[in-house]
């Protein structure tokens, strides 16, 4: 059974929004349950800091030994910071998905929109668990 932090919001296409220490940024990577259907990621491609991005936009790619799949943004706003550490050691998405291995902290254009997203038990509703 897969992992499900109960103080995250979660898409359809399972990417996690965390709080940081700022309430109008938020930090997203893949859930637990994403990274195991993947397999072992091998590279991830992320933005730059400063790029902008609507809700569902694409914002980078993870290629995993099975498959290379998109990730959409949960919510809208501009990249504050990239884990620059996934370059060089992209299997903390696998080991850590939702500590060392969050991918970008996006700061948010309008933070009711996270009132949108799947609180933890809705998510697991949705995995069917």
């Amino acid at each position: 059974m897969s992992e499900i932090p109960k103080d995250l919001l979660y898409t359809e296409e399972h990417e996690y929004v965390k709080p940081t220490d700022d309430p109008n940024v938020v930090a997203i990577g893949v859930t637990d349950y994403a990274q195991g259907e993947l397999g072992d990621i091998v590279f991830i491609e992320l933005p730059a800091v400063g790029t902008t991005f609507g809700k569902h936009d694409v914002f980078g790619t993870v290629e995993a030994v099975k498959a290379v799949s998109e990730l959409y943004s949960p919510l809208a706003g501009e990249v504050v910071a990239v884990n620059d550490r996934l370059d060089k050691e992209p299997a903390l998405v696998n080991s850590s998905p939702y500590g060392d291995g969050w991918m970008i902290k996006l700061k948010l254009a309008n933070v009711d929109d996270k009132q949108a997203l799947m609180k933890s038990d809705v998510y697991e509703a949705h995995l069917g668990h």
